[in-house]
């Protein structure tokens, strides 16, 4: 649409869009807007009521009919697109909209869609900016890298990445041809492949973005919308530049890069890329994922066969991948995740400004460390010197990680730790919001620490105990004020899991669970919320299948073939080797207390094989011995000889009818799905979906299952009621299908997810 003169002649900068408004579409245009200064016209993302903008029907077809404005506009040059939000770029393609497709075909389409309309910018004749800040993950970067130049906000905040793999799909909107051509197939294949995020300044180095911003103070505005509009005249002037032929869109590759570009144009050179970028693809995902291996090929046939080759795979693979159950499981983890990170018990009434930690173990240095440094001030308590330097120490050296990983400076690790008190006494408790306690697993210390924190602490402070398996309303007998008393079960290494469990007790208060799950998201963990008994959700779901691979251990299959038979089924940690990492003693201790509270259905291996282990000091790898040797800097590790005789002594004989590589299998997951299930059917869980995020994010289950209740669902839950029932007829009663397994066996309509 051309300008409209006024009377002098000389189109009014603006008027462009103005007098759009005649056509429907500007009326009711909600997410994306135009306004044009001077010769170049500014594209703005703004999805009302989210936080971040995504690739939707709604939003992709306002831009492809702003954009047909912008060409068809003879006073407009060059565009710059930008996004309103601060944080957020373009986060990705909307996944309700992938859900909602029935078909590959439908998928396919989709991309299709996509890859046309990108290859109109790559094309344009009038240049496109891409004006990034905050996230621009997935479709964003695609849309970025299809632009003729990339300014990037110098930010924290300003992310670009591919993460397309961790929901088992791949960039299906040109991105898999263009972003080889653009950073080189070894850059290419590492973002596409692990799906990592990838800061401004490294981006600019890789040529990932052309031009960095550094953030701007506050002004008469905040920073973020300052920096903003800072971008903005940039980007303006980079538009205008290009068009005006006075700025080179053509980058100046370094001479390694042009060495590698050279190196790749050769086939045979490609060829060797392909094989190890394979090996390793296959070595790490044991075939159990789809997505990586389709990536590789997708690439390799744009780059052997041509641009039309290599979208049309692109296209098809997209839509055949949206189809797998391996995606429809990493998706659910995803709403999964989303869905765990919302306080449902809405905002507690006093923010957790102090925080507590009694005890500087592994966990409690590990709960003070991923506290402190989310900015809540924090005192570390021990009895012993000797332990609070340890646990002081474990703190420095997280920290110090980020700083060698230039994720934190030498400056920002300092003013943390200023906020980390280690004491041996209880001074300072009197202002604390929260305590939490990681000290021996043993009710009396627990009673005793209990009381003791109570003569200090103020009216509305928390009492959480970090416990894996004690019943906390236990705990709580001890206390004068049982509403304030709460589970939060960590995980080991703390900085590492991603998981928080939380436990509430009939008599805990609405408002402590509020700061619980309050402190939980501060901390920046996945947190469900789960009701009390032995052993909560997910040390109960642990117990049946450890137990069984004791069994399995005592029939006779050594450490490392149960490893390999676990690992090759999705489990990401052998099922032997998780036992060292537990800690034997810890594991023991467990099953003698689940044992009590369940009973027959927790039996299986033997317990007193265990206690040998622990009388022998095979503690596991913190003990250096365990069911293997571990041994500083060794990555093989050898099995430890030491247990020949144990294993000997607590032999049972092997049925052959159970004993197929796939019946091991079966045997560990149908215990462990079936007592999830149980958890469900008694309440102690509150719906499927927090048990899928606590087996795979607690406690290893495999993800391209997606958790227990996803995987009864796809397997089929009469399926899995006929396995149990087959291991039911040798072993007994540890094998019983439980009420909830067998009701949606009989009606193959129930599912767990809908």
């Amino acid at each position: 649409m051309e300008a409209v003169p006024s009377s002098s002649g000389v189109p009014h900068p603006g008027y462009a869009c103005r007098n759009i408004s005649t056509s429907s579409a500007l009326q009711n245009r909600t997410h994306v807007s135009c306004d044009i200064k001077g010769d170049v016209a500014v594209v703005r993302f703004n999805t009302p009521n989210s936080k971040v903008n995504t690739l939707s029907k709604q939003l992709s077809a306002e831009f492809t009919d702003v954009m047909n404005e912008i060409w068809a506009n003879e006073a407009v040059r060059s565009a710059v697109l930008i996004s309103s939000k601060p944080g957020s770029f373009i986060a990705g393609a909307d996944l309700n909209m992938l859900e909602a497709c029935k078909t590959a075909q439908e998928v396919t389409q989709l991309s299709q869609d996509g890859q046309k309309m990108l290859e109109k910018i790559e094309n344009s004749p009038k240049p496109v900016v891409a004006a990034i800040s905050g996230s621009c993950l997935g479709g964003g970067l695609e849309v970025a890298i299809a632009c003729h130049y990339r300014v990037a906000t110098k930010d924290r905040k300003t992310v670009l990445g591919t993460p397309e793999v961790l929901l088992g799909l791949l960039p299906g909107a040109g991105g898999t041809q263009r972003l080889p051509k653009m950073v080189g197939l070894p850059a290419a294949f590492d973002m596409m492949l692990t799906g990592r995020n990838i800061r401004a300044d490294r981006a600019k180095k890789m040529g990932l973005v052309d031009q960095l911003v550094e953030p701007l103070g506050p002004g008469l505005k905040t920073p973020e919308a300052r920096t903003i509009e800072y971008l903005e005249e940039v980007a303006i002037n980079f538009a205008r530049g290009l068009a005006n032929k006075t700025v080179s869109a053509k980058r100046s590759r370094g001479l390694m890069q042009r060495l590698t570009d050279y190196a790749m144009a050769l086939p045979f050179v490609r060829q060797q890329v392909y094989k190890t970028v394979e090996s390793k693809v296959q070595k790490q995902t044991k075939g159990l994922y789809p997505a990586p291996l389709k990536i590789i090929e997708v690439v390799k046939t744009g780059l052997d066969q041509g641009n039309d080759a290599g979208y049309l795979i692109e296209a098809q693979s997209f839509g055949q991948l949206a189809m797998t159950k391996e995606s429809k499981a990493l998706m659910g983890l995803y709403h999964g995740q989303v869905h765990c990170k919302k306080n449902k018990f809405g905002n507690p009434q006093k923010e957790v400004k102090t925080l507590a930690v009694l005890g500087a173990g592994l966990m409690g240095a590990g709960i003070a460390q991923v506290s402190v440094d989310k900015g809540i001030k924090t005192i570390l308590k021990d009895t012993a010197q000797k332990g609070l330097d340890r646990g002081q120490q474990q703190v420095y050296k997280g920290l110090n990680s980020k700083v060698k990983k230039k994720s934190l400076t030498s400056f920002e690790r300092d003013s943390i730790l200023s906020n980390l008190m280690g004491q041996l006494d209880y001074k300072g408790f009197e202002k604390a919001d929260m305590v939490i306690e990681a000290v021996f697993e043993d009710i009396n210390v627990k009673h005793k620490v209990l009381k003791e924190v109570e003569a200090v602490i103020p009216a509305h402070c928390v009492f959480a105990s970090n416990t894996s398996a004690l019943p906390i309303s236990q705990i709580a007998a001890a206390s004068k004020r049982p509403e304030k008393v709460i589970g939060m079960h960590y995980f080991s290494p703390v900085d590492k899991m991603q998981l928080l469990e939380i436990i509430t007790t009939d008599k805990t208060s609405q408002d402590t669970a509020a700061s619980a799950v309050a402190v939980g998201l501060k901390q920046g963990k996945v947190v469900i919320v789960v009701k009390d008994g032995p052993g909560f959700y997910t040390t109960r779901c642990l117990g049946p299948m450890l137990s069984e691979v004791v069994r399995v251990l005592q029939e006779g299959i050594d450490p490392k073939k149960v490893d390999a038979i676990s690992t090759a089924f999705g489990f990401p940690v052998g099922a032997a080797t998780l036992i060292d990492e537990v800690g034997v003693d810890v594991a023991t201790h467990v099953a003698e207390d689940l044992g009590k509270a369940f009973g027959e259905r927790f039996g299986g291996g033997s317990i007193d094989l265990f206690k040998l282990m622990v009388q022998k000091g095979f503690l596991g790898r913190k003990a250096g011995k365990g069911f293997y040797v571990y041994q500083e800097g060794v990555k093989n590790r050898s099995v430890n000889s030491g247990m020949d005789e144990i294993l000997q002594k607590f032999r049972v004989p092997a049925n052959p009818d159970v004993c197929s590589d796939e019946d091991i299998q079966m045997r560990l997951v149908t215990r462990f799905v079936n007592e999830a299930a149980m958890c469900l059917q008694e309440g102690i869980l509150s719906n499927p979906l927090e048990g899928d995020i606590g087996a795979v994010f607690g406690l290893g289950f495999p993800p391209c299952l997606g958790g227990p209740f996803r995987f009864a669902d796809s397997y089929g839950a009469r399926q899995l009621v006929d396995k149990l029932r087959k291991y039911e007829a040798v072993y007994g009663s540890q094998f019983t299908p439980c009420q909830l397994l067998l009701d949606h066996a009989n009606s193959p309509s129930k599912k767990f997810h809908q």
